[in-house]
């Protein structure tokens, strides 16, 4: 009978943080959750996540832990294994964590930014099973892409790859990426947010009612979990907001795939919640705007791995750096 090993997953957010250990087959035997209370600087969460791998080590036989991965917003270096000042992290500024972690456990450790992370996590055990070339899209507060290439991760030459908010697809429009009229800008839930302040103001300007914004006072109160609810109950401005995001996200969608020509795109957190928003208009788009050839290999859909998908991204950072490993041996035998 082969030995049990096992893997640890730090996940790194600005509201939390989670420590987890696993096997191979992404069986959870330990799970420890903490807020990351960004306003103590880093050295809180730090003290915390190494207090946590201490707990861990008193539930397993901890010589038999392969390798620690860690997903964290970025940007970050993971060759060098630091964190460079994530916006949702602040004070978190060249922070040596992947030496700091080694230093603490003895046990080799990686880092990737959580696009990426979560790329890994939907493409091993989520929406993107059985692919080999995948491309995976946050569309939370931001919109960042984690990108899988003839079966690898793909991270570019100094982990920029995959920054597709940037992408520029209108002259004007609401500002995601410091850039008017971006991908994020329209398709991330802070976007969804600025692009119904942006409709909102207009109408009222205009002296016309606006079913989620009284008056200009509530501008700043907008938020896209209160727009994608009226949308779903069939209020007329919500859908709007909605629609007009759906095709900007067709016309992404087509810019990517023209020039990846992915298998699948997976889309995370307001998308996933909300497919059947985004699908027809987005479709409409796609079916204008992308080479039909490319368009017919590739399949869009909602991600898969829901709220537990930062502890397996974590996990998959490790666990992909382990496989990745093996077959290197055994290419090398």
């Amino acid at each position: 009978m082969s030995e049990i090993i096992y893997f640890v997953g730090i996940d790194i957010g600005g509201t939390k943080c989670t420590v987890s250990i696993s096997t191979i087959k992404l069986k959870i035997i330990h799970r420890i959750q903490f807020a990351t209370h960004t306003e103590k600087g880093p050295e809180y969460a730090i003290k915390e996540i190494l207090k946590s791998i201490d707990e861990i080590k008193t539930k397993i036989d901890f010589d038999r832990v392969k390798i620690i991965g860690i997903s964290c917003g970025g940007p970050l270096n993971s060759k060098s294994g630091i964190v460079l000042s994530p916006p949702n992290l602040p004070g978190w500024d060249n922070i040596q964590i992947v030496k700091i972690i080694q230093d603490h456990t003895k046990k080799p450790t990686f880092i990737q930014n959580d696009a990426n992370a979560c790329a890994l996590a939907e493409w091993r055990y989520g929406a993107g099973v059985g692919t080999k070339n995948m491309i995976f899209l946050t569309f939370g507060t931001g919109l960042g892409a984690g990108l899988i290439l003839n079966g690898k991760l793909y991270t570019g030459s100094n982990d920029n790859a995959g920054e597709v908010g940037h992408i520029r697809l209108d002259k004007d429009g609401p500002v995601g990426f410091n850039k008017s009229g971006s991908f994020e800008g329209f398709c991330s839930g802070s976007g969804i947010a600025r692009l119904a302040q942006i409709k909102a103001e207009e109408k009222l300007s205009n002296g016309e009612d606006v079913s989620y914004c009284d008056s200009f006072d509530e501008l700043q109160s907008i938020n896209t979990l209160q727009l994608s609810k009226l949308a779903n109950q069939g209020d007329k401005d919500a859908l709007e907001v909605f629609n007009a995001s759906a095709k900007r996200l067709g016309q992404g969608l087509s810019i990517l795939i023209d020039i990846l020509n992915p298998e699948r795109i997976v889309i995370g957190s307001v998308y996933a919640r909300n497919p059947h928003l985004f699908d027809a208009l987005s479709n409409e788009v796609i079916v204008k705007e992308s080479i039909p050839a490319s368009r017919s290999v590739c399949s869009i859909v909602p991600a898969q791995l829901g709220d537990s998908v930062g502890d397996i991204a974590s996990l998959s950072v490790a666990i992909d750096e382990y496989l990745n490993q093996l077959d290197a041996k055994q290419s090398n035998e």
